[in-house]
């Protein structure tokens, strides 16, 4: 073997454990696991995707670690401005008053919003935000994993939602502000839809839950999503692994009876969200990539 293969091997080699390293990110695993059904403060680390957008320092919104360098979220939650300086993302949070030694701060690079968004209760309440580092996964830090096709999330399906969102409508989470936890079946759109014209006031049934929307509650209200969790995730646990299947939107105020909290249904955007990552990856790394792969073509010849 001369030397210009040797350097094929070697560099061929590089590119491939690379590629298998990428492949082999482990998401929607969770080392802690303790859960109690409704209302709760979680236990530290049992929700390792969970994150805490801030605008200008201060939570606005939750959303989920997707993978090493995205975060997604909902749509409104970036309504405050178009500048990603203005925001910044913190992994690993637990109690937002106290600054734990899992916590990790990073700076927002661009924000994609999907185009169909066009305020409260419309379609598209997604958003992707692209973090200027690479992320590295702990015990307390770690990716959700975004359901497949092949996953059916059946109806009154126990799911969970988290966030730092208020416990009651108008009131705040009182300090240290712990993350919360609440179990919640799934409940179809059209189920959902039906529940949200009882007592509207409105003569004829009209669409309040769209195509590309989920709900998940109670009917008699009492537990729910509520402020403040805007953005943060509903997941359900399929074979041990756990897949976000929406995204906290909207809802009538919070807990009312026939009021369930409405979820942007995250397997409608699948090829948006994978579109969208893929577009923003052709970087400076990939580039180089691509022209050490020229070097290799023209050293071999």
């Amino acid at each position: 073997m001369d030397n210009r293969d040797f350097l094929f091997v070697h560099l061929l080699l590089v590119l491939t454990l690379g590629s298998v390293s990428k492949a082999t990110d482990i998401c929607g695993i969770s080392e802690f696991s303790s859960r109690i059904v409704g209302g709760t403060d979680a236990s530290n680390g049992s929700w390792p995707w969970q994150i805490s957008l801030r605008f200008k320092g201060s939570h606005i919104c939750g959303g989920t670690l997707i993978s090493s360098q995205w975060v997604m979220t909902a749509a409104h939650c970036l309504e405050l401005s178009n500048y990603p300086s203005s925001y910044t993302v913190v992994l690993g949070a637990y109690q937002l008053s106290i600054t734990n030694s899992h916590q990790v701060t990073s700076n927002v690079k661009s924000i994609k919003v999907n185009s169909q968004y066009d305020g409260t209760g419309s379609s598209g309440d997604i958003a992707l935000i692209e973090l200027s580092n690479n992320i590295t996964y702990t015990e307390f830090i770690r990716p959700v994993c975004l359901p497949p096709a092949s996953i059916s999330f059946r109806n009154g399906m126990n799911c969970w939602v988290t966030g730092w969102g208020a416990t009651s409508f108008g009131g705040s989470l009182s300090n240290p502000e712990t993350l919360q936890q609440l179990m919640v079946p799934l409940i179809t759109r059209d189920t959902c839809n039906a529940m949200y014209n009882i007592n509207s006031g409105f003569m004829y049934n009209i669409i309040v839950i769209q195509s590309d929307q989920i709900c998940a509650g109670y009917q008699a209200g009492g537990k729910d999503s509520c402020q403040g969790d805007s953005g943060s995730p509903l997941v359900c646990q399929v074979d041990s692994v756990w897949y976000q299947v929406g995204i906290v939107s909207f809802g009538e105020q919070c807990a009312l009876p026939n009021r369930p909290g409405v979820y942007t249904l995250v397997s409608v955007y699948e090829s948006w969200i994978k579109s969208t990552m893929t577009s923003s990856s052709m970087s400076l790394p990939t580039i180089s990539v691509l022209l050490l792969v020229g070097a290799l073509m023209f050293l071999l010849h």
